[in-house]
């Protein structure tokens, strides 16, 4: 019997735990040189017992977009999230996209909650719990939804659990840290085993990705404990798929400097009677990672006749490699068109977009600008714990379809 969610058929019962990971702006390099190093033997294992592709983020590729695409199983066209968050032309109004009003579409975690499913989602930052929870109660012993980062102020009522320190005997964590996204590998083990959840979400942060690149020992450090955790959670019976939300690229000059182009300076210059509003939806509370820097802008036109001249004006940019109107964009990148700008643009592999160089604060950049937004951090690891699938006979995969494979993978 299947269970329609989004337009996509899932099993309505799975037979063994159905356990998703999204490891956060994981790009194939970190794995692969990890494993290089023998510092993930237990990851090895299910790759060579299982199969490892490349997939494909939704775009942009950034953080809130893709794991509401990952639990909902829809490009963000269909859920509505499209960034961290939006601009509204009529208002003037940047709204964050962290609470359930914006979302579009019902999670897979409460289609399968209201089949009698149990559930468990574990993130590492606050700013998704409340879109990741939308739709679970927690009052009647079958959910349980917290991060890491408000671990303390966890509540039954709010959270399904309460006392997640205590319980999981591990202080709350520093955000701007590693213990973020240990303490998410941590308490999905001990959950995994003592909740015995039906279905299992655990999304990490990037914030070592952000600062430190493929094969440096911090970056080793963090995979060799996450396949210490990931070890514990295959030793159950569980259908297992690991992918990430986006990939991470350097962006900086031979000196180090971050690589910006500031757009809304050389549109005020260009059109200097013009109102221009440039939209950097990877901005969000935690812009210690990246100074709000990123592949991906959306820009605003007041006067929607210079639309067509401020597209090729954009296009002469050598570092900005896609330029598309609204329409254009959305169509191929499968956006929502009302929370859209006049024009998408994504810079090339090296280069961010900024909106003006006086809005962004880079003081607390203490390493070489590491980001993602784009096309080139949209290449993700999907790995599954079975070979059962055919996966490797579908033309093209997105890090979104990793619930419809493990649930289907559950019950083979």
């Amino acid at each position: 019997m299947n269970l329609e969610i989004n337009q996509r058929n899932y099993p309505s019962k799975v037979n063994k735990p159905v356990v998703v990971i999204c490891l956060d702006g994981s790009q194939k390099e970190y794995l692969d040189i990890a494993s290089k190093e023998n510092l993930t033997p237990n990851l090895d294992k299910i790759i060579n017992e299982g199969e490892f592709i490349l997939a494909h983020s939704a775009i942009p590729s950034f953080t809130n977009p893709n794991n509401i695409s990952i639990v909902t199983g829809q490009p963000s066209a269909v859920h509505g999230i499209c960034g961290n968050f939006f601009y509204t032309p009529s208002t003037g109004e940047e709204v964050m996209m962290n609470d359930p009003q914006y979302l579009r579409a019902p999670t897979i975690f409460q289609k399968f909650y209201e089949q009698g499913a149990k559930i468990a989602v574990i993130t590492a930052k606050d700013k998704l719990r409340s879109l990741l929870g939308n739709g679970l109660k927690f009052n009647e012993n079958k959910a349980i939804c917290f991060s890491s980062e408000k671990s303390d102020q966890t509540t039954l009522e709010q959270n399904g659990i309460e006392k997640v320190n205590e319980w999981l005997e591990t202080p709350v964590p520093e955000v701007y840290s590693q213990d973020l996204s240990e303490f998410v590998m941590k308490a999905g083990v001990k959950i995994l085993n003592e909740f015995k959840p039906d279905i299992m979400y655990l999304s990490t942060t990037d914030f070592i990705q952000h600062k430190y690149e493929p094969g440096h020992e911090i970056a080793n450090q963090f995979y060799q404990m996450f396949d210490h955790h990931i070890g514990l959670l295959n030793d159950n019976d569980i259908s297992l798929v690991i992918t990430a939300d986006h990939g991470m690229k350097a962006k900086t000059n031979f000196d180090g400097e971050p690589n910006a182009i500031f757009l809304e300076d050389l549109l005020n210059k260009k059109f200097p009677q013009e109102n221009f509003k440039v939209i950097l939806p990877i901005t969000d509370p935690y812009v210690v990672h990246h100074g709000s820097l990123g592949s991906f802008a959306m820009i605003y036109v007041e006067n929607q006749e210079l639309i067509p001249h401020v597209l090729e004006e954009i296009k002469k940019i050598p570092e900005i490699e896609e330029v598309l109107n609204k329409q254009d964009a959305c169509k191929t990148y499968h956006l929502p068109e009302d929370r859209s700008g006049d024009i998408v643009c994504m810079s090339s592999e090296s280069f961010t977009i900024g909106s003006s160089k006086s809005k962004h604060d880079l003081s607390s950049l203490k390493e070489p600008l590491r980001s993602h937004g784009g096309l080139h951090e949209r290449e993700v690891p999907f790995i599954i714990n079975s070979s059962k699938s055919d996966i490797s006979k579908q033309l093209q995969i997105y890090n979104y379809d990793a619930f419809y494979y493990a649930t289907h993978m559950a019950n083979k």
